[in-house]
């Protein structure tokens, strides 16, 4: 029989690594299950890694709007009764295109064969989130896996209108800062020059602002190249800092430090993290195994820190709002939400009210923060724009002086 390579989370939310003979990868993820872990991955050994075939894979699959629109079909189909393997049938019949259908057609094929679901979507190349997968099998063997999918359907839903509000938020700003640019550049490399000609030829000691914006105007016109490659090389070194651990938690705590800014941000991880970590244990995956899955969602590195300190002191004892709070990276008020979830038995549907509450938060912030930004960037167009006529204008003053 082959050797499996298997991670695991274990009941006390520790990652399990290990080896183990089987017949196939279900056997290995049944007998995890049945040790009361939660199977994260099982590979033949030797096997896996990065392959052509699997990025080919992974492009084909299906993206968060599709992923989130089969989870809540699947969920209503099998709640209406009907069996798995019928109702993946009818999904693939009622498929947009070929690469949802490649998709649904491989789960269907495996699930079949006798396999699983949270196996077969698994098997699709990161088409399905770790998160997903893992509910997905917490609620196969609760036996509630249509209950599991409508959850996971409000949940990608709600995760997708935070990040959809967040975007369409930064759209008018962005635009109003690409015209602004656009303008700008528009203005020092073809209108300026044209007016150099005409300073030489006239004579005369141009005033310092005009020299200054002919300089700057000259630099953009004969070397654009220069300036797109020290761009694109801050951008790469920008993102090698961020890959070095050390130098990610500085970056993040300094991101976090921002007035505003890191007041937004942490608003956003506290809305990612309870939402996902209440979503897990309403479905019966346990405290310590939620809080070890739903901290890989967090992006900032100094709150997932925080969430991983906190698992390792709730495995001693004590509540998740007693150890949250002794790290200090967490407001009062989601803090108070989550103990009083504790006190009344019910921490799952409190965690989801506060990710309710910080949503709107984000988005009352963002509001916020809008009103404040898009002013700003009109009044710095105004003066840069103002400042470059001002300086033509001096200038051609200047000349109509010696002139006269």
């Amino acid at each position: 029989m082959p050797i499996f390579e298997y991670k695991a989370v274990s009941p006390s939310g520790e990652t399990v690594r290990g080896t183990m003979e089987a017949g196939s990868e279900a056997s290995v993820i049944a007998k995890l299950q049945e040790s009361g872990n939660i199977p994260l991955s099982a590979n033949v050994a030797g096997k896996g890694g990065f392959s052509f075939d699997a990025l080919r894979l992974r492009r084909r699959g299906m993206n968060t709007r599709e992923v989130g629109q089969f989870t809540q079909q699947l969920a209503t189909l099998l709640g209406a009764g009907l069996p798995l393997d019928r109702s993946l049938q009818v999904l693939l019949e009622l498929a947009e295109n070929e690469r949802i259908k490649q998709t649904i057609t491989a789960v269907r094929d495996q699930v079949r064969e006798g396999g699983s679901l949270s196996d077969a979507l698994d098997a699709q190349h990161g088409s399905f989130s770790r998160l997903f997968i893992n509910m997905v099998r917490a609620g196969e063997v609760g036996g509630s896996l249509d209950t599991t999918l409508d959850r996971l359907a409000d949940y990608l839903e709600r995760s997708k209108d935070l990040k959809d509000s967040v975007v369409s938020a930064m759209i008018y700003p962005i635009m109003l800062m690409v015209l602004a640019g656009g303008s700008l550049v528009l203005l020092l490399v073809y209108v300026i020059p044209q007016f150099t000609p005409i300073f030489e030829e006239l004579g005369g000691d141009l005033p310092m602002i005009t020299k200054i914006v002919l300089a700057f105007g000259g630099v953009l016109q004969n070397f654009w190249w220069g300036l797109i490659g020290l761009t694109v090389i801050g951008v790469v070194l920008f993102r090698r800092m961020l890959a070095d651990p050390e130098k990610r938690l500085r970056w993040d705590t300094r991101v976090l430090s921002m007035r505003w800014v890191g007041d937004l941000v942490a608003k956003m991880e506290i809305a990612r993290l309870t939402r996902t970590l209440g979503t897990l244990l309403s479905n019966g995956v346990p405290l310590l195994s939620g809080l070890s899955i739903a901290r890989n969602v967090m992006s900032n590195s100094v709150l997932r820190q925080s969430v991983e300190a906190t698992t390792q002191k709730v495995k001693t004892g004590g509540g998740l709002a007693h150890n949250l709070a002794e790290n200090g990276q967490f407001p009062r008020l989601a803090l108070q939400m989550v103990s009083v979830g504790e006190e009344t038995g019910q921490l799952d549907v409190m965690l989801l009210k506060v990710a309710d509450t910080y949503d709107k938060e984000v988005r009352y912030t963002i509001d916020r923060l809008l009103t404040i930004f898009t002013p700003v960037i009109t009044l710095l167009m105004a003066v840069m724009i103002g400042t470059i006529v001002m300086s033509v204008l001096l200038a051609i003053m200047g000349i109509n002086e010696l002139v006269g």
